[in-house]
């Protein structure tokens, strides 16, 4: 295949419809049939990245092998393909126009007038082709954020008409994803929003040529050809995509649509070779009949939103899948646990986890977590704050430094052990100034980590400012809480794990932005297994 071919993914009518696995599982398609794809998400709100944006604003924020601090979509493009994503996968409003505004003051455009078009959009498509180009990509996916009709992705739909022009209908697709509601009161499932939402593209210089339309009953064919009429595409265009049990089942059920050969055709290219498809048909095989189940507790304070700890609940979901469990996950806020009621907030779960996150609020109930899961001997987990919060109780109740705290919580702290990098003291800026991205690490051949990885040299990704403080390192490791895994160039601790405990783990990394359907994260495996090998024992 020569030329890179685009294909770009609209939403229509309401939000959160499910663009990103929509085109996750197209990508899926393409790439089981031989293509090298990868996705792109632009967003068009005005921040630079999620990185600042509260998880109750945005949901989880993801971090890619380079640094990035990017939208959730980025984790599930990686979880569904197996293929990192980079900087250049996902693009904001903030970053195009921060990007022309340098380019402006330093005299880039001749003293020209800075305009949305052509200099906006020109940026918007140079970010699109660059993906393209960079890497000789066979298909680049670009999912449109926002709805059709937002002022907001107003310079992104002109681009995309611009692309088209550009491209030429052989090498650019456009995938228009809209909702189909049903009126209980009158029992019709109402094709309007979808007309509507289409006429809004059209009078912006965009005709869809594929439709999938969300759903919660069948589409009859009546409505399908109403629907072709209408928005002026052929009939095999209109492609349903009812509710499913789960997201992993989307690839399959577009399969059955034929959406990869609907796309295939359009730009003209063969339908030849059947998408591979058998590990993932086992996978959700396994997902949707499980032969036991385990019950996890994940405290954190963001919990009303589960999106702000997607990835560690899809981490848990793969390693669920490889053990032929279910995962019977409980979210709790740190802040509603106390003394008088962590027994019986946590009592009947086989595996705690608690989450990463920023500030005090709630931090007190965390420690309690750590406390519970340790002297109960309950399989733990702990990411990021969660393994600084191991820490924590641990020095307090086992080392007897009762002021024992991280100084991002309580700066005058007596005994620091947790305590910030010695380059981030200076630092005023919160976007983009975290210790970011893929880090090595050296893993201890004796550890239980070891056995999880079953490697001595690892690499996972970071986000924090906060680390474990080596001077306290002697007097853990003589109480029997070890450093397992450490960061080989600045010899900061990595992993920690507790001694005569059955599975006991904190890591300062993040785990969970490296698991994917077909290679489940170890530590997460690991957890699982020893979850169930604690509820048998009970």
């Amino acid at each position: 295949m020569a030329a890179t071919k685009y294909i770009f993914v609209t939403g229509g009518v309401t939000s959160s419809l499910g663009k990103g696995i929509i085109s996750s599982s197209l990508a899926k398609l393409l790439q089981a049939r031989g293509y090298s794809v990868t996705i792109q998400k632009l967003d068009p709100y005005i921040n630079v990245d999620p990185g600042t944006l509260n998880p109750y604003e945005h949901g989880e924020c993801y971090v890619t092998d380079d640094g990035a601090e990017t939208d959730l979509d980025l984790g599930h493009y990686e979880r569904f393909l197996g293929v990192p994503t980079s900087q250049s996968n996902n693009v904001t409003t903030g970053r195009i126009y921060q990007s022309v505004i340098n380019k402006e003051r330093k005299g880039d455009y001749l003293g020209k007038t800075v305009q949305v078009i052509p200099h906006i959009t020109d940026e918007i498509k140079r970010r699109i082709l660059l993906l393209g180009k960079k890497h000789s990509y066979d298909f680049v996916i670009t999912e449109i954020g926002g709805t059709v009709g937002d002022i907001e992705s107003l310079p992104y739909i002109e681009t995309v008409r611009q692309l088209r022009w550009e491209l030429g209908e052989k090498n650019s697709l456009v995938i228009h994803l809209t909702l189909v509601p049903y009126l209980a009161a009158s029992g019709e499932l109402k094709t309007k929003p979808t007309q509507h939402s289409v006429k809004n593209l059209l009078e912006n210089g965009v005709q869809p040529d594929i439709l999938i339309l969300r759903t919660e009953r069948t589409l009859n064919k009546d409505i399908r050809k109403k629907v072709a009429l209408f928005c002026n595409v052929d009939l095999p265009s209109v492609i349903e995509s009812i509710d499913v049990t789960t997201i992993y089942e989307v690839p399959l059920l577009m399969q059955k649509e034929k959406l990869d050969e609907t796309a295939l055709k359009k730009l003209n290219l063969p339908i030849s070779n059947p998408p591979k498809l058998t590990p993932w048909k086992n996978f959700v095989d396994k997902l949707k009949n499980p032969s036991k189940d385990v019950s996890i507790a994940l405290v954190g304070k963001y919990v009303e939103l589960v999106d702000s700890y997607k990835s560690i609940i899809e981490s848990l979901t793969h390693a669920g899948a490889l053990n032929s469990a279910k995962i019977v996950l409980h979210c709790i806020h740190s802040e509603t646990i106390n003394e008088g009621n962590v027994d019986k907030i946590l009592s009947g779960h086989t595996g705690i986890i608690v989450a990463p996150g920023f500030g005090d609020r709630g931090i007190e109930g965390k420690i309690l977590a750590v406390k519970y899961a340790r002297e109960n001997k309950i399989p733990y987990l702990g990411i990021c704050l969660g393994m600084q919060c191991a820490v924590i109780e641990y020095a307090r109740n086992i080392l007897g430094l009762k002021d024992a705290h991280s100084t991002e919580m309580t700066r005058t702290t007596n005994n620091p052990v947790i305590d910030l990098m010695e380059e981030q003291k200076g630092v005023t800026e919160k976007g983009g100034t975290m210790r970011l991205g893929a880090y090595p690490c050296d893993v201890k051949k004796s550890s239980l980590v070891f056995k999880a990885y079953g490697e001595e040299h690892i690499r996972e990704r970071h986000r924090h400012r906060y680390e474990f403080n080596n001077e306290y390192l002697k007097e853990f490791e003589s109480a029997g809480f070890l450093a397992s895994g450490v960061n080989p160039d600045s010899k900061l601790v990595e992993i920690m794990e507790m001694k005569n405990h059955p599975w006991f783990v904190g890591v300062q990394f993040h785990p969970e932005y490296r698991s994917s359907v077909l290679k489940p994260h170890p530590l997460f495996v690991s957890f699982v297994e020893a979850a169930l090998l604690k509820k048998e024992s009970n």
